[in-house]
């Protein structure tokens, strides 16, 4: 009998396409795969340890065992919108080492938690997981909304994460992250003012022993150069309208 193995993010859209695959194939077997970045927030361990709770199922948890600003010491490279370092190592990789150990793909099928509105990249992503089948169950209809997933998750007794109350758009690394953009970290200076300090003060650390290099990226001018978290947070507490409240970005971690 065919198993899944759904890369477990600690989300609600994880918990969600495992939930329905849950009702669909309730003879299945199902084991959740949780990569820690050691980077999570603590109400994202409560959430996924609740959500296996309620999914009957066994989680594994697995780690480098280093954070991601570790990984761009020792990899001498400041992840940032375009190259998300931290996702291959600490992520990606891991996992798929796992699965050459633990499961057969023959018989193991791999669970994504993105939805209809990534389906083009959950397509362009298939052929990268080979041999490995994978399968995205909220690509299909009925079609939910991250409010539906909420709300889905209430119903069976599962408490909202505070990163999601606070208007984070996920729920990985503490609610930051290298492919996040300026409106993205405007929402978690507002949320979370200390952590966004920290964030702050890591990439100050890596511009120091790397040079010039920034998360972000300025166009103000029409000329595109890095941005550091410190410019924004000037150009956020000056209120200048030069934020980018609508460049939200996110991790894609099982996906880029």
């Amino acid at each position: 009998m065919d198993e899944y193995v759904v890369m477990f993010s600690g989300g609600v859209g994880s918990w969600a396409a495992a939930k329905r695959l849950r009702q669909q194939r309730p003879e299945r077997p199902m084991r959740l795969l949780f990569c820690d970045t050691k980077t999570e927030d603590e109400d994202t361990y409560r959430f996924m340890r609740e959500a296996a709770a309620n999914l009957d199922c066994e989680l594994i948890e697995i780690a480098d065992g280093r954070d991601i600003w570790q990984v761009f010491r020792d990899r001498k490279f400041l992840g940032n919108t375009r190259v998300d370092l931290c996702s291959r190592i600490l992520k990606r990789e891991i996992s798929r080492a796992w699965l050459d150990k633990h499961a057969d793909p023959d018989t193991a099928v791999v669970v994504i938690g993105v939805d209809w509105s990534e389906i083009n990249r959950f397509d362009r992503m298939m052929p990268r997981w080979l041999p490995w089948r994978i399968v995205a169950p909220l690509v299909d209809q009925p079609y939910l909304s991250k409010n539906d997933m909420h709300a889905w998750a209430e119903r069976e007794g599962l408490r909202k994460q505070r990163l999601y109350c606070m208007g984070a758009a996920h729920a990985n690394c503490g609610g930051g992250c290298v492919k996040m953009g300026q409106g993205g970290f405007a929402r978690l200076h507002k949320a979370f003012p200390e952590r966004f300090m920290e964030w702050e003060q890591r990439e100050a650390e890596m511009r120091e022993a790397l040079g010039d290099v920034a998360i972000l990226r300025d166009r103000v001018g029409g000329d595109t150069k890095p941005m550091t978290l410190a410019t924004l947070r000037g150009r956020i507490e000056a209120d200048d309208g030069q934020v980018d409240l609508f460049d939200i970005g996110g991790c894609g971690c099982f996906l880029d």
